[in-house]
């Protein structure tokens, strides 16, 4: 591919995935940034060259991330495309149900954030880290970038509950939180409370809830191979300093994946106590077709309309006409055994094939929408296979009074005003002055308005979300948000400065340049432990033992807390 005149993955994206791409800002990265980029990616490198699937260091280099720089997205996006994907900037979270959306497009959304040296080991909130060093490089194994695909076309079917969307919102806000340096200790209390009172509140465990768990345990924190020695694939792992070293100990239980692994729930804050092992990744398309099968979206009828109500959030009908009915369901009818009645509360939106329906959108439908379905009295069969010969012995004539009565027993009666019809067929029939009751209990009146009949006898499908999102508008498992940017202090300034100078001086050293900075930062007011261990890796670079053992002694003393890291600095200070 000729990078020159590759199309960016933004310009391919649909409109209503527009509003999460973010600017990646490039020039926002402090040099704090970069060198706990750097730091992460070099200590990464030298374990998982190891720890992780062949493919990983391979992955690094083929989708553009190097040790010494944090990546462009838009160099990542050329790259990836040459593997059948690409990638966008995002700003922190964004809806899972938008995510999938993106993965299912063969789009990485990666946040554009990075983690701040506080959060080295790891952090809960997206950052570039996770996203660029963690998904990324795997790509390049074609049946692992297979796989992440088929999952988000099941991932984005699948139904997600107000309570999920509940859940969503206390865990963005607790992590975009824990992530701000400014964020005081009362904030964070109170920010993990309400995502405890939510986690408390979940009454049910939701389709979306069960994909996300079997999302948690392969590409987040999946082990491949075999269980007595498996390698490490997923993200959430390979982007985890603290938690990639400790996976493979015994002291976390190894478990053969399979479909069970949905059952078992998550805590994003701890480490976890086991993980799933696939022999190979083929196997994780046989396990989600093991979860797929079992999915509103494949069963339909009252299975899924059944976890619709529970959902209580916006999501779609199909019924064996082709008609897809999206909103947020209210109640259902059956009679015999079969569904006989839907009601939805608005806004609501009527489609076919994931387009809207014309002149059927939510300012039509604002208030609900509710339908009778089913075979026709001395026609034994529903009006999706009516023929106009049918229509005219039904006395279905535009312009003319009409009586409709259903086997199920449900009543119409209102003047035939127009028929949208399919390939001969008629999708929808609109009354006006109509009313629809049943055994005597009134469900439409003449008063609320023009009434559209959907045509069809069954629901074969329930899926998450509207059909057409880029019609329906703004819903709540749809909104994007931005993590503000933070401004510097003057004590923030001077300390980047610094860790600017050490960075310049990897490409023109000097014993004399090194004692002038290490004279700097012993009398610097706030110095880290990041740059103390940067200026140890250029003494290492001019063999100054004295200089390193002086170095290593105080940044010891002065950072106690920081033990581990300093000596992981000084152990890979000697390598190239």
């Amino acid at each position: 591919m000729n990078s020159s005149s590759a199309m960016s993955s933004k310009d391919k994206l649909p409109s209503h995935l527009l509003k999460y791409v973010a600017e990646q800002n490039y020039e926002r990265y402090t040099a704090e940034d970069q060198a706990t980029w750097r730091y992460i990616l070099r200590q990464l490198r030298d374990f998982l060259g190891k720890a992780a699937h062949p493919c990983y260091a391979e992955g690094l280099e083929k989708t553009g991330i190097s040790i010494e720089r944090i990546p462009r997205i838009s160099e990542m996006d050329l790259l990836l495309q040459k593997f059948g994907w690409g990638a966008v900037p995002v700003s922190g979270f964004i809806p899972p149900a938008a995510f999938m959306e993106f993965q299912s497009l063969g789009i990485l959304p990666i946040a554009c954030d990075m983690r701040s040296l506080d959060h080295l080991l790891y952090t809960p909130a997206p950052d570039i880290v996770h996203e660029a060093a963690g998904h990324a490089p795997i790509l390049i194994h074609p049946e692992y970038a297979e796989y992440l695909k088929s999952y988000a076309q099941v991932a984005k079917k699948a139904l997600i509950s107000k309570e999920d969307l509940n859940q969503y919102e206390a865990i963005r806000k607790l992590s975009d939180i824990k992530e701000n340096p400014s964020s005081t200790p009362e904030e964070i209390k109170a920010a993990d409370k309400k995502l405890e009172e939510v986690n408390q509140s979940i009454s049910h465990i939701s389709e979306a809830a069960l994909l996300s768990r079997m999302n948690w345990w392969t590409a987040e924190y999946g082990l491949v191979g075999s269980l007595d020695a498996p390698k490490i694939y997923g993200a959430g792992l390979l982007s985890s300093l603290g938690e990639s070293r400790e996976c493979l100990k015994d002291k976390v239980r190894k478990i053969p994946l399979d479909v069970s692994c949905v059952d078992v729930g998550y805590d994003i804050t701890e480490p976890q106590p086991q993980l799933f092992v696939t022999p190979n990744f083929s196997h994780l398309k046989d396990v989600l077709e093991d979860l797929a099968k079992e999915l509103s979206f494949r069963r339909g009828g009252t299975f899924g309309l059944k976890r619709a109500l529970k959902a209580q959030s916006v999501n779609t009908v199909v019924l064996d006409s082709g008609i897809q009915i999206s909103g947020v369901l209210e109640t259902y009818f059956e009679d015999q055994g079969k569904i006989s009645f839907l009601k939805f509360s608005g806004p609501c939106q009527l489609s076919d094939e994931d387009r809207q329906l014309p002149d059927h959108g939510t300012p039509r439908h604002a208030q609900g929408y509710s339908t009778p379905l089913g075979k026709i009295k001395n026609f034994s069969k529903d009006l999706s296979q009516f023929s106009p010969g049918d229509l005219d012995r039904a006395g279905l004539v535009r312009g003319k009074p009409a009586r409709l009565e259903f086997e199920s027993g449900h009543q119409l009666s209102g003047t035939l005003t127009d028929v949208l019809e399919k390939d001969g067929r008629p999708l929808i029939l609109t009354f006006e002055n109509c009313s629809v009751s049943k055994d005597g209990e009134k469900l439409f009146d003449p008063a609320w308005g023009a009434f559209d009949l959907a045509c069809g006898e069954s629901v074969v499908s329930v899926f998450g979300g509207p059909a057409d999102r880029q019609n329906y508008g703004e819903v709540e498992d749809f909104v994007a948000e931005r993590v503000p940017t933070k401004p510097l202090t003057e004590a923030q300034k001077s300390l980047f400065a610094f860790y600017e100078e050490v960075r310049a001086a990897r490409s023109s050293l000097s014993l004399k340049v090194l004692r002038n900075l290490w004279d700097k930062y012993q009398g610097f007011a706030q110095p880290t432990w990041l740059l103390g261990v940067e200026i140890l890796e250029l003494a290492a670079r001019l063999n100054e033992d004295v200089l390193v053992k002086d170095i290593t002694h105080l940044l010891l003393e002065r950072f106690p807390d920081k033990a581990d890291e300093i000596k992981d600095g000084l152990r890979l200070a000697f390598l190239p």
